[in-house]
């Protein structure tokens, strides 16, 4: 499985992370599966409730208008993205522990150094498997 996000998308996610920094910022993603390739048509910017820079909680409010926007739009859920503001895009044994949906995508983007890194995931109970993202 292979995730396409257009730049514009790419570039959001990026700036919502950034701004929420120091504390991690989420999100969620949509679109649709063609094949192998997970197509990302919307991201959906979300709060952080825990205001911290090691884990996040989504607003269970701003989740469920996101869904409801999907469903508007004839996308699907995807999975969701967030940031680590001081450690490698990789899932933490957390990220991992809270990983429940095994279709979901899992996008991380590291802040740690001056350029971001955004990573995808797919984790499951047989582990962590890297996703390559294309950016057009």
């Amino acid at each position: 499985m292979n995730i396409k996000i257009k730049k514009t998308d790419y570039d959001a996610i990026i700036t919502h992370c950034k701004t929420g920094f120091p504390n991690e910022s989420c999100g969620l993603i949509a679109g649709r599966d063609d094949g192998d390739i997970r197509v990302i048509e919307k991201v959906y910017p979300l709060i952080n409730l825990d205001k911290s820079n090691q884990h996040f909680s989504i607003d269970p409010r701003e989740q469920l208008q996101a869904v409801k926007d999907m469903r508007s739009l004839g996308i699907s859920p995807l999975g969701n993205f967030h940031s680590h503001p001081e450690t490698p895009a990789r899932p933490s044994e957390e990220d991992i522990r809270l990983a429940y949906d095994s279709k979901a995508s899992y996008l991380i983007l590291s802040l740690a150094d001056e350029t971001p890194v955004l990573k995808a995931f797919h984790i499951d109970s047989n582990g962590v498997v890297e996703i390559s993202i294309e950016v057009n």
